[in-house]
């Protein structure tokens, strides 16, 4: 039997309040255990939780793959690790794979929970799959097609990978739309058109919120023609989101199209299994322009002191990589 594995993990134990914990991680027939050399922060949902704003209705499908403890705190929550396989079966050993996993420096997870990166892919990109498989979804449950015009609210790490999965459809007009002109440089890198104007797009046939304000649906809803989706990304957590439903929102039979990375589009569930897809979505990372996304990096044995600006209202940047090495 092996040994259990001493690593330390990021728990969650009050309203804005976190500290790192000592664990032991023991690998197993079936399991694997990996080394961990970066994960990510994803500021929205992770937001939430540091925040203790997980509705109580909401708990249980709110988990994460590997979550410990429970809502409201104390709770070890995350899920972009990537690490080397330590122990496991000899086809992993010594590979670099991606987990949906929280922040912790070592850990164990089944073997089917765990994707092999390409050679291409360097570990550090590769924290933005969870990211990039939600963009994924979104785009599946759009049905965007060629020569649509698109606007995407919201310039964090899903608005931009969602700009920029759309960008590569042929003939698409994608214009991403965030009221603060500090990710343009960002979106430039990626390939995608930016804009702080939001009055600047109109008459679109798709357009995806990502911001979780309701300053953004609004501007989502309002760059919309005649019988235009939105589809909603966001998810506000506790409290209510007012929607603008009033005034020409029916004359103009726009549709609001939910969007969420725990279920396949149902056109996709007979051929795609959720490992399939995370499968693309880690592929999908393997263009050098996508490191532009991730803006902060920060040692884990610093992040409970960081964490309050990392996750501030507000604050600048996209995605924090955090390294364990």
């Amino acid at each position: 039997m092996n040994e259990a594995v001493a690593a330390r993990a990021l728990w969650h134990v009050g309203p804005r309040q976190s500290e790192l914990r000592s664990c032991a991680a023991r690998p197993g027939p079936g399991l694997v255990g990996v080394r961990t050399l970066w994960s990510g922060i994803s500021r929205g949902t992770e937001r939430l939780v540091f925040e203790g704003r997980v509705p109580e209705s909401e708990r249980l499908r709110m988990r994460a793959p590997m979550q410990e403890g429970e809502f409201p705190f104390p709770v070890k929550y995350g899920y972009a690790a990537v690490g080397v396989v330590e122990h496991g079966p000899r086809s992993l050993v010594g590979r670099s794979v991606f987990a949906l996993h929280p922040h912790q420096s070592f850990f164990v997870a089944p073997e089917a929970n765990v994707t092999p990166l390409p050679d291409d892919l360097p570990p550090r990109r590769a924290i933005l799959a969870a990211n990039m498989e939600t963009a994924l979804n979104a785009v599946w449950d759009s049905g965007a097609s060629a020569g649509d015009r698109i606007a995407v609210v919201g310039a964090g790490a899903l608005g931009l990978l969602t700009a920029a999965l759309l960008s590569r459809i042929p003939g698409a007009d994608v214009t991403l739309i965030d009221l603060h002109s500090g990710p343009q440089a960002v979106a430039e890198a990626v390939g995608v058109k930016f804009t702080a104007d939001a009055n600047a797009v109109a008459e679109c046939d798709l357009a995806f919120h990502t911001s979780a304000t309701a300053a953004g649906l609004c501007t989502a809803l309002d760059s919309l023609g005649e019988e235009g989706t939105l589809v909603e990304m966001s998810w506000h957590g506790a409290g209510e989101t007012p929607v603008p439903l009033g005034g020409a929102f029916h004359a103009r039979r726009l549709r609001i199209l939910s969007s969420q990375v725990g279920a396949l589009p149902p056109a996709r569930r007979p051929r795609w299994t959720h490992a399939r897809r995370m499968a693309l979505a880690v592929r999908l990372l393997r263009d050098p322009a996508l490191d532009a996304l991730i803006t902060q990096e920060v040692a884990f044995e610093d992040l409970p002191a960081r964490l309050p600006g990392i996750l501030a209202p507000g604050a600048r940047g996209v995605t924090t990589a955090v390294r364990y090495a």
